[in-house]
């Protein structure tokens, strides 16, 4: 790998950390964009069409701040991982109360595959669809993790790209492979969902996770939606046996599913869907 190589991976790594910092403010507030549009939504027309006094919320406005004491950050405490990790060293510059480490994750991880998109498929439109990918991955699983949400907002769009990109041949999936990818990713877990719930009575999982799923099927083709499923509950059984023992489990006794499928996403695109097979002995 030359040096020019290296600069460009290296560039994508500076460019994946401030795409990082964004999808912060994403995973914080479109989960609260979402529920103040449905609170509008279920107060009817009449509450609606009247003049709203509340102030702009949205991905841009307001400014970042502290959520102990509302200090503004400034540009200098805005800088991913630098100023977290050295400028602040965890804690805000105004009250001094703790900043946790999500904010310096997430930037990290979207860095880390943003080098590694640009490592593997160099400067290539193929590279820009994987790390498009990358990010909605990393915003969805945080947001799911969170709030048991997998956003439309986020979730439709990453299908359409996984179709549009194969129609491009941007990816190595044919536009038919991911098109009946998506189809048996959305109906399959459509179908187990309403089996589930006629034998339980229960709610095993949400449609998010159904787009979710479509999405992948789209990115990875219909044949890569078998080692991905299984790849997602192996590790979505170990983490849930490990938070029972640690009595880490929510109330009701849930996990969301979302992350899971994150990390067989994210699996399937670094070692391909049938290394996972290999790997379970199929």
């Amino acid at each position: 790998m030359g040096a020019l190589a290296w600069m460009d991976t290296a560039l994508a790594a500076v460019l994946g950390l401030l795409v990082g910092s964004f999808l912060n403010v994403v995973i914080h507030r479109l989960p609260q964009m979402l529920e103040r549009q449905w609170a509008l939504e279920s107060q009817g027309a009449d509450a609606s069409a009247k003049p709203s006094s509340a102030a702009p919320f949205n991905l841009m406005v307001p400014r970042s701040r502290c959520p102990h004491c509302g200090h503004v950050l400034r540009w200098h405490e805005n800088i991913p991982l630098v100023s977290h990790l050295v400028l602040l060293r965890g804690r805000c510059s105004s009250c001094g109360a703790a900043i946790g480490p999500r904010y310096p994750l997430v930037e990290a991880l979207t860095g880390a595959l943003f080098a590694w998109c640009v490592h593997t498929w160099g400067l290539t439109p193929t590279a820009g669809v994987w790390c498009g990918f990358c990010a909605a991955l990393v915003a969805l699983a945080f947001i799911d993790w969170d709030t048991t949400l997998l956003p439309d907002d986020i979730t439709l769009p990453l299908l359409w790209a996984g179709l549009i990109a194969a129609a491009l041949q941007w990816t190595s999936v044919p536009l038919t492979h991911a098109l009946w990818g998506a189809v048996a990713g959305y109906t399959s877990l459509w179908a187990i969902y309403w089996v589930f719930r006629l034998l339980t009575g229960k709610e095993g999982m949400g449609y998010g996770d159904f787009k979710l799923f479509a999405a992948l099927g789209a990115w990875f083709g219909w044949a890569g939606l078998l080692p991905i499923i299984l790849m997602a509950s192996v590790i979505g059984a170990a983490v849930g046996i490990a938070m029972k023992f640690s009595s880490g489990l929510r109330e009701g006794g849930y996990v969301p599913f979302g992350p899971f499928l994150v990390g067989a996403g994210f699996t399937a695109m670094v070692f391909g869907p049938q290394a996972i097979l290999r790997a379970v002995g199929l």
